[in-house]
């Protein structure tokens, strides 16, 4: 009887155990077939949130319901509705073009008519169409003065020398080196492409040349990235997020082939306003204390492991506070945006209460810090501690089994001191999307040109690419800027080379005079500093 009984039991075990081993593999065939055909957006059809979890909506709504009436009369930020979409057809008199031709269309019946004086000429009857000639490239001719002097009885000759460049014994002028800079950089175009457009238009510049003049620019232009890098860091909060790209190894004596190594790109971001990246061949606590070393604000970061040296003081001065760890709450939700795919019912019902947290959140965006900082303690705080209460409640049970559920409930509970970070500084955001949205410009260029040549490229590409990042940050026209700054770098003076910084530019360029930069060569008037 005994062993029928321990027989039952084990059976009973090892059927609870396949049953969750089938659980788990029908969640992770939830989240293919989701990856595979839907969308990578980790959204959700609000309407069936609404509907499902009514009572929840109700409860998390009066834990707001009495600030929103104190303040019924004060709007909370800019909160205006984005613009429409305009519809019809396009206005090609509003585009910028450099060249307008008008070909006018009549009637050689009606213009003998009009001669006659039996009709009335009214005028057109307008419309456009966009033309794009073959052309673009311009050659600039640089004409230096030759001179003949007579020195103690002997003819001598001089010429000019060279105006100062950006790049020695290159081909390129300002506006064209910007162009394929700004082609492979900011479009992701690879530089073959950029090849076979340039033989098309009947320009001979081969690949090989256009790598080398990238890499000279991106690393002469690196003093601009360096002293952005040091004004970040005396920002209160640094924003960072890291992607793998793939480094081409050198070739050996041999010449036997070798996979390509990996290499990671870092994107900081202080404050919302510089944003640079910095490349490491290693994706490490090492690398990261080494970006970091100094600073002692606040870190947002993802949860990875390689940031724990940091916020245990390894970057610092001795007797120095470490920074702060500050997590990202869209990091904390993906787990249950997962667990949601899968089918959990409470995975959708986290998610409401997240999606909650983050509309109050967003209408305190506009406000000053000071502001935003009161406004969150009187009204995000209670949906944070409402959210974890819930969370707390439903791990006691739920850690019991391995679950995608689980797993995201014991995330949340870890990183919950950073996660309430943001509540205790108005400057700070609640999430890292900033960065990781910075990211895509590398993420989107590595699947055309595939990887990098060698660290060195890499480290000129993440200067190319701090600057064209931070250009859209502050509503500046990437290429007008590259070619602006490729004219005037070689004339600037290097300790004041934060004032070329896009978060600066449009004070310096409105001191430069104007004829300077028209031109493609020529000495520049550095004008005195601000």
């Amino acid at each position: 009887m005994e062993s029928t009984t321990s027989k039952l039991q084990l059976t009973t075990a090892e059927r609870d155990k396949l049953r969750r081993a089938y659980d788990r593999l029908c969640e992770e065939l939830e989240l293919e077939l989701r990856r595979i055909f839907v969308a990578k957006a980790e959204r959700v059809d609000t309407t069936q949130l609404e509907l499902q979890f009514a009572a929840v909506k109700k409860e998390l709504e009066a834990l707001g319901i009495q600030d929103e009436r104190k303040d019924e009369s004060e709007p909370e930020g800019d909160n205006k509705p984005p613009p429409r979409k305009p519809k019809g057809r396009r206005d090609l008199r509003k585009m910028q073009v450099i060249r307008e031709d008008r070909v006018e269309w009549v009637d050689e019946d009606f213009e003998a008519l009009v001669a006659a004086g039996r009709a009335e000429h009214l005028g057109f009857a307008e419309s456009c169409r966009l033309s794009y000639p073959r052309g673009g490239a311009i050659r600039v001719v640089i004409a230096r003065a030759k001179y003949k002097i007579v020195l103690s009885g002997e003819n001598t000759f001089i010429t000019v020398p060279r105006p100062k460049a950006l790049l020695r014994r290159s081909l390129l002028a300002p506006a064209a080196l910007a162009h394929i800079l700004m082609a492979k950089y900011a479009m992701g175009l690879p530089l073959y492409r950029r090849e076979t457009w340039f033989k098309k238009d009947g320009l001979d510049l081969d690949r090989g040349a256009m790598s080398r003049w990238c890499e000279d620019a991106g690393a002469t232009l690196g003093i601009i990235v360096q002293a952005m890098a040091k004004d970040a860091m005396r920002a209160t909060c640094l924003a960072t997020d890291a992607t793998g790209v793939s480094i081409q190894p050198e070739p050996r004596a041999d010449r036997a082939r070798q996979p390509c190594r990996k290499g990671h790109f870092f994107v900081i971001m202080a404050d919302r306003d510089p944003l640079f990246f910095e490349f490491q061949p290693r994706h490490t606590s090492a690398a990261v204390c080494d970006m970091f070393r100094g600073y002692s604000g606040f870190i947002q970061a993802d949860a990875s492991a390689i940031y724990d040296a940091l916020y245990h003081g390894a970057a610092v001065a001795s007797g120095a506070d470490p920074p702060t760890e500050v997590a990202c709450g869209s990091h904390a939700r993906r787990g249950f945006w997962e667990t949601a795919i899968c089918k959990e019912p409470l995975g959708l019902e986290a998610l409401f209460r997240i999606r909650a947290l983050f509309e109050r959140e967003a209408k305190l965006d506009k406000l000053p810090p000071e502001k935003r900082h009161l406004r969150r303690q009187e009204s995000v705080k209670p949906l944070i501690d409402n959210f974890f209460d819930w969370v707390r409640m439903h791990h006691a049970t739920a850690k019991l089994a391995r679950s995608r559920f689980a797993s995201a409930l014991g995330y949340a509970l870890r990183q919950e001191q950073a996660l309430r970070v943001f509540l205790d500084e108005g400057r700070l955001v609640m999430t890292n999307n900033r960065s990781e949205h910075a990211l895509r410009a590398i993420a989107a260029g590595r699947k055309a040109w595939l990887f990098f040549g060698s660290d060195d490229h890499a480290a000129a590409a993440a200067t190319l690419y701090s600057l064209i990042a931070s250009c859209r940050l502050h509503d500046l026209d990437a290429e007008a800027y590259l070619r602006d700054v490729c004219r005037v770098l070689p004339w600037w003076p290097v300790e004041r080379a934060l004032e070329l910084a896009p978060k600066f530019w449009s004070a310096t360029r409105a001191r430069l005079e104007a004829v300077a930069l028209a031109r493609e060569v020529g000495p520049i008037a550095v004008p005195p500093a601000p």
